[in-house]
């Protein structure tokens, strides 16, 4: 956000009891008619039903991932140190009693059918400006220039380097493939991932540069591992490659075989070799990649656009505010 052009408001963060003395603060700068917490997360949500309680506005929370579930990933010993965290605001315990303060929320939005079932709400997945973010809009020449790749063919994958988002799957993959001809760009995944003329790695990028890249890719790969991390996870990558039209593969996790119906090819999560050909295979047949863009770039303007997310957010956020009018 920092580099983005939307106007914010910042406060410091702190653990607790400090964290605590940020509060006021944090409550004078909401000042909106209707609040949207991103997040059950103390530091939004749990700031976003105090300021419900004394200013009787309405409360919309969106739920993008399960919080727990990148607790509960350590096992039962590792969980029960994250429990006894309590000096961290998001930490463990917290996190666990906004999960069941959830039904206070005037109106819920959810991102994956894993939280539709858990919690309930509106299911909106992520989306992306299909209009800003059109084919042909961004110049590939600009992006191979930058990353020095020479005629070589783009394996891409966009994002922070984590485990569960399988980047040491992909890199083995390409390992695999040993091909001269293609190179793996990780663009925000850090430099320390660079490995020779292999495998091109970048710092974090804005978010506006994204398509810049993302215009150069052959491939777009998202290996997201099945993990308690990625359970209801919806990767927002995948919508920027269908939305840039550009050959995607991806495993068989979260909702990710239903976004990526008849538009990418999927495969078994943590299996390196079946992503080395599923990637060879799209190198090899440009045509059907092409092919596969193409029906993307129409499932997301579809399904996954801004008019889609308008036509199921603006209804809720009208009931919402209506409902406060009454006293509700």
């Amino acid at each position: 956000m920092r580099a983005g052009a939307i106007p914010h408001r910042s406060v410091p963060g702190a653990r607790y009891p400090a964290f605590a003395a940020r509060l006021p603060a944090l409550l004078r700068e909401i000042r909106g008619d209707l609040i949207y917490a991103s997040k059950p997360r103390p530091t939004s949500f749990g700031v976003g039903l105090l300021k419900r309680l004394g200013a009787r506005r309405p409360l919309l929370l969106d739920i993008d991932d399960w919080e727990l579930g990148f607790f509960y990933r350590s096992g039962a010993w590792g969980r029960l140190g994250r429990f006894l965290n309590f000096g961290n605001p998001n930490g463990l315990p917290w996190t666990w009693l906004m999960e069941r303060l959830v039904p206070l929320a005037s109106g819920l939005t959810v991102a994956s059918r894993f939280l539709e079932a858990r919690f309930g709400g509106t299911l909106i997945p992520h989306v992306r400006d299909t209009d800003a973010w059109a084919p042909g809009r961004f110049d590939p020449a600009e992006a191979r220039a930058a990353l020095g790749v020479g005629e070589r063919r783009i394996v891409m994958f966009l994002g922070t380097a984590r485990a569960y988002k399988g980047i040491e799957d992909l890199v083995e993959a390409v390992r695999l493939l040993g091909r001269p001809d293609i190179v793996l760009a990780l663009i925000g995944a850090g430099r320390r991932w660079a490995d020779g003329p292999r495998v091109i790695a970048t710092d974090p990028i804005a978010f506006d540069d994204v398509p810049r890249y993302l215009s150069a890719a052959d491939v777009v790969a998202v290996p997201q591992r099945a993990t308690s991390d990625t359970v209801a996870q919806v990767p927002a990558k995948l919508f920027d490659a269908m939305a840039l039209a550009r050959p995607l593969v991806s495993t068989r996790v979260s909702m990710i075989p239903e976004i990526l119906d008849g538009c990418g090819l999927l495969i078994p999560p943590g299996d390196p070799k079946a992503l080395a050909d599923a990637i060879g295979w799209l190198l090899d047949n440009p045509a059907e990649a092409r092919e596969l863009g193409a029906r993307g770039r129409v499932r997301c303007e579809a399904l996954y656009s801004f008019p889609a997310a308008r036509a199921k957010l603006f209804p809720l956020v009208e009931r919402v505010a209506a409902g406060a009018g009454q006293g509700a």
